[in-house]
């Protein structure tokens, strides 16, 4: 049965994604069907493919972070896009609900990040450190509730966990995010981190691109806060 997808872009060259905060972007050891696979179906279906579907993934989310993936429809467009995610060519805005403020309405966050592998966890530090990555972010503050915070977050580097640590660090857990010092789940098992903006010029075509993905409608927190920014 092929299940419905929250489809925000599509060309011949690029197809985007507003991803559940359930989906797992390419297969892992869990074993559960890749985001991945389940739009080469979509593709295969709908364009009548009768062989293979290419499909390239060009970046990825964290399994319980929702929002736009943008995934290659050519061999053309895949090389381009890495190297656009990798130079920075691609804006990239992110909404979080937090736990507490930040020190700040807005400002610029700059790490460290350490990256451990068994515990699949990062670790933001205030200065260098040995095999540390930097990591630069810029956040505002756009909502207040009794107990959360809406925040938009400009993501200039694209490091492990990178928003999740760095939020963490300065004392500001993402809500429902166990791993990095929030007190509980979220009923759903996703955390509330959401790739809400892409804005880049296509690789093949050279037109500006912007791509906005809606907010999860099973967290209410979403809509509450969202409300309060228009």
């Amino acid at each position: 049965m092929q299940r419905d997808l929250d489809i925000l872009y599509e060309d011949n060259h690029l197809i985007a994604i507003n991803k559940t905060n359930n989906d797992i972007v390419q297969g892992d050891k869990t074993g559960d069907k890749p985001l991945s696979e389940i739009v080469k179906a979509y593709l295969k279906v709908k364009y009548s493919k009768p062989g293979n579907v290419y499909l390239g993934v060009a970046h990825r989310l964290d399994r319980p972070v929702s929002g736009i993936v943008l995934f290659a429809r050519t061999s053309k467009a895949l090389p381009r896009l890495n190297e656009m995610f990798r130079n920075g060519a691609i804006s990239k805005k992110y909404l979080a609900i937090v736990k507490n403020p930040p020190p700040d309405i807005r400002g610029e966050l700059v790490h460290y990040i350490t990256r451990n592998t068994k515990q699949n966890k990062s670790y933001a530090h205030a200065r260098e450190v040995n095999g540390s990555k930097k990591a630069v972010l810029n956040y505002e503050q756009l909502a207040s509730s009794d107990h959360y915070h809406l925040l938009s977050i400009d993501l200039q580097t694209g490091r492990h966990h990178q928003i999740r640590a760095q939020m963490a660090a300065i004392g500001c857990p993402i809500k429902g995010d166990l791993k990095y010092g929030f007190d509980r789940s979220n009923k759903d098992g996703g955390i509330c981190l959401h790739a809400h903006r892409l804005n880049f010029s296509h690789p093949v075509k050279k037109e500006p691109v912007i791509i906005l993905a809606n907010t999860p409608e099973n967290e209410k927190l979403w809509k509450i806060l969202m409300a309060k920014t228009s």
